[in-house]
């Protein structure tokens, strides 16, 4: 008997100490579903225990998401209980959690009649609910997270209530995620009101121990450019041992990225964050239908362009896959997208463990 407790307990203990530490940065849907693809490497250290001893597993996962949301049921609750935006950060907490079919109809419920309830989503309100009895909405983010059993750690990128300003290229300045989506002049520059805000130490904390650190998919300048202009988050990104991945969209959006390639998405993250950022982009090589290429010209959004050579030239390697899914709009294939990831992440720890061995 005790021979069998002390196995079992070796091999939990191996278990914790096997897999990769991931984190995930963005916003909007995008990173919602990034994250349902990679919840499912996301093991137990009982499942760990039984896994193939190759099989990639993420030990740590890490969501980063930004709160400049002014809109919908959010904005509401912002204006109304002077709280963070919940609902990107409720889109993120259903996506990790276990029971996701049946939280992701509940949280994303939304009320359409009363007084005060008409056009509030349920998962908002919960999340209103532990921010007022906790007085602190990163731990009302962290019981939400405990509460409904979530296969990873879920971060605001900061706790400062902020506001997004975007130059445009006519010279004037427009205040507001909502009025900036809505302008139809293309943003030259963004900026938090007020500048200099914090992130939380446990954010900096996972970038620095992260085998891979992705950032993407979501729209451009309202969803992953806020995460870069919070302090010291992209000089963590920068001194981080991790590998950095851009995750390309598919689409151009309107209002956002109009007429921008690939490499012209990792011109403007690198140059909102001050550095060079990512050592890999993983981009979509599958053409769309012509059925969906006519609605979105509707918008005049089109495909995005992969200018190899030009990402090629900012010192970015270039990973392209079949990541288009169609279903009446565009999505991302987030399957082979996160097993894409998590093959880099993997050759990332393997490479760290053989410096750290050749180092002793």
């Amino acid at each position: 008997m005790e021979t069998r407790i002390a196995d079992l307990l070796s091999s939990e203990k191996a278990a914790r100490e096997r897999g990769l530490h991931v984190v995930a940065i963005g916003g909007g849907t995008g990173l919602s579903t990034l994250l349902k693809g990679l919840k499912r490497f996301a093991l137990t250290p009982a499942e760990m225990a039984v896994a193939p001893p190759a099989s990639p597993i993420i030990r740590d996962l890490c969501a980063v998401v930004t709160v400049s949301d002014d809109g919908g049921s959010s904005g509401r609750l912002r204006k109304e209980l002077n709280m963070l935006p919940p609902g990107d950060i409720r889109n993120c907490i259903v996506a990790l959690s276990e029971d996701e079919a049946l939280l992701s109809h509940l949280f994303r419920h939304r009320f359409a009649k009363g007084t005060g309830l008409e056009g509030h989503s349920f998962g908002n309100l919960f999340l209103a609910a532990l921010t007022d009895i906790t007085q602190d909405f990163s731990e009302a983010v962290r019981l939400s997270s405990e509460i409904l059993v979530t296969r990873g750690h879920i971060h605001p990128a900061t706790t400062s209530n902020i506001e997004l300003e975007a130059l445009m290229e006519d010279g004037t300045r427009v205040r507001g995620e909502t009025k900036i989506t809505a302008s139809n002049v293309r943003i030259q520059e963004l900026f938090l009101v007020p500048p200099n805000v914090d992130p939380l130490p446990q954010t900096l904390d996972a970038i620095a121990r992260a085998d891979i650190i992705s950032i993407g998919p979501g729209s451009l300048f309202t969803s992953l450019i806020p995460n870069l202009l919070v302090h010291g988050i992209s000089d963590a990104i920068v001194n981080s041992p991790a590998i950095k991945v851009y995750i390309c969209n598919l689409m151009t959006q309107a209002n956002e990225s109009l007429g921008l390639t690939a490499a012209d998405h990792i011109r403007a993250l690198n140059r909102h964050g001050r550095r060079q950022i990512f050592d890999y982009a993983l981009i979509n090589r599958t053409p769309i239908s012509d059925n969906l290429k006519a609605k979105y010209a509707l918008e005049g959004a089109c495909q995005i362009v992969a200018d190899l050579d030009a990402i090629e030239a900012l010192g970015v390697i270039p990973i392209q896959g079949d990541y288009l899914d169609e279903d009446g709009v565009a999505r991302h294939n987030t399957a082979r997208v996160a097993s894409d990831l998590m093959e880099l992440a993997s050759a990332a720890g393997a490479e760290r463990r053989n410096r750290s061995a050749e180092r002793l």
